[in-house]
C-alpha cells in the first residue's frame, strides 16, 4: 500500500460527524472536511486520518551529533527523516518550509496548502528505513526535521522494525504529546531529544502559540522514567525572550529534579529567522552565562552550540575534568571512555554507546 493516507490512531469520534485527535494537547475538535492544529490530520466522514503516512519531505544521512545527542553513541551515523507539518508553529523555526506546511483545511490556523502544486512528496515504506539505514551504515533511524508527534503512525511502525532488525531509534522531539500516545511508542523509542523553549507560559505563546508547556516537562520525565529513554534537553537562548536568569535557572532546576544531574543540557546560539529576524545573534557571553548556572544548579553536562569551534561543545569528566569526548564541527573523537565511565577516575558518564 503506498498511500499516504491512513486512518489515525488517537481519536474519539463525537456527535454530527465530528471527531477529537487525542495524539496531542491541543485535543482538537474538528468537523468533517477540516484538520487540527498540525494541518496534516483530516476529518473524513466521521473519521479522523493522518495524510502524511510515510510522506518524506527530507532524508538525510547524519552524526548523531547534529540532532544533538552527545551522550547516545557517540560518533555514529543515523538515518535522518522528516515530513510536513508541525503541532506548535514557532515563529523563528529554521525548517519552516516542512513544519509550516499544512495539508487540509486548518480548523485552528485557517491555513490550507494544496497537495501536489508546491511539493514532491515522496513515499517510503517503513520497511524501506531499515533497507536505507543498512546501505549507509547508519546505526539507527531518527524522526527529527520537523515534529514526530503528528508523523505518529508512520514512526510507531518505522520504530518497531528498527527494533527487529538492531537499530537504535531516536525522536527530534518539542515534547507536546499526550502520555497515552507516548506509552504506545515506547517500548520502541531510545533516545528522547527534547525542547525545553522556555519556562513561562507568555514566553511559550510569543513563540510557539501554545501556553501550556508542562506537557512538555510531563513527557520528557515520562519518557525517562517510565520508558528508560535516553534523554536530553535542549534550548535555543533567545535575546531578550528567554535568557533572562529567571528562566534559565528554572530549566536547569527542573532537569536536576526531574530528570536528574547528569542529564546533558544544551544551550544553543539563536540566529534571526522568520518573526524574530530583527533580534540579533545571541551573544556567546550569554551561553556561557547559562552553562555557569546549569553547573551551578548541579547539572554535569551543559553544551554550548551553534558556536563553531567553541570548548563548551566538548564533554568533560565532570569528576577529574580531563577531556573525554572532543568535538569540531561535526568531527568527534572518543577519549579515555571505557564502558561508559572516565577511563581516569571511574566516574559514570551516563552515555549509552
Amino acid at each position: 500500500m503506498r498511500d499516504a493516507i491512513r486512518e489515525a490512531m488517537f481519536y474519539e469520534k463525537l456527535a454530527d460527524n465530528k471527531v477529537q485527535c487525542t495524539l496531542c494537547p491541543w485535543k482538537c475538535k474538528i468537523s468533517p472536511g477540516k484538520g487540527g492544529f498540525c494541518g496534516v490530520r483530516e476529518n473524513r466522514d466521521g473519521k479522523l486520518y493522518t495524510l502524511i503516512y510515510g510522506k518524506l519531505s527530507s532524508l538525510a544521512v547524519d552524526p548523531i551529533e547534529k540532532k544533538p545527542l552527545f551522550h547516545f553513541y557517540p560518533g555514529t551515523k543515523v538515518l535522518s527523516l522528516g515530513t510536513y507539518g508541525c503541532n506548535m508553529q514557532c515563529g523563528h523555526c529554521q525548517n519552516w518550509n516542512i513544519s509550516h506546511v499544512v495539508l487540509t483545511k486548518s480548523t485552528k490556523t485557517g491555513k490550507t496548502f494544496p497537495l501536489g502544486q508546491e511539493m514532491i512528496p515522496e513515499y517510503v515504506p517503513p520497511e524501506r528505513l531499515i533497507e536505507l539505514a543498512n546501505k549507509h551504515n547508519c546505526q539507527g533511524i531518527a524522526w527529527t526535521y520537523n515534529e514526530p508527534t503528528i508523523w505518529f503512525e508512520y514512526a510507531y511502525d518505522g520504530a518497531i522494525l528498527a527494533k527487529k532488525n538492531g537499530l537504535y531509534t531516536v525522536w527530534v522531539t518539542n515534547g507536546y504529546i499526550m502520555p497515552e500516545a507516548l506509552d504506545k511508542i515506547g517500548p520502541y523509542l531510545d533516545a528522547f531529544r527534547v525542547d525545553v523553549k522556555g519556562f513561562n507560559k507568555d514566553f511559550y505563546f510569543k513563540l510557539a502559540k501554545t501556553r501550556n508547556f508542562q506537557p512538555v516537562l510531563d513527557a520528557a520525565e515520562r519518557a525517562k522514567k517510565k520508558w528508560n529513554m535516553h534523554v536530553e534537553i535542549i534550548t535555543l537562548v533567545i535575546p531578550t525572550m528567554n535568557d533572562d536568569d529567571v528562566q534559565l535557572k528554572s530549566i536547569a532546576n527542573w532537569i536536576v529534579d526531574k530528570l536528574g544531574p547528569e542529564t546533558p543540557w544544551h544551550v544553543t546560539r539563536f540566529y534571526p529567522c522568520l518573526d524574530f529576524s530583527h533580534l540579533p545573534p545571541t551573544p556567546v557571553e550569554t551561553l556561557e552565562k547559562a552553562v555557569k548556572i546549569g553547573k551551578e544548579a548541579g547539572l554535569k553536562f551543559v553544551y554550548v552550540g551553534n558556536v563553531a569551534g567553541h570548548k563548551g561543545e566538548n564533554t568533560y569528566c565532570p569528576k577529574c575534568k580531563k577531556l573525554l569526548i572532543e568535538r569540531v564541527g561535526y568531527q568527534t573523537q572518543i577519549k579515555n571512555i571505557a564502558d561508559g565511565k572516565c577511563e581516569s577516575c571511574g566516574q559514570d558518564l551516563n552515555i549509552r554507546a
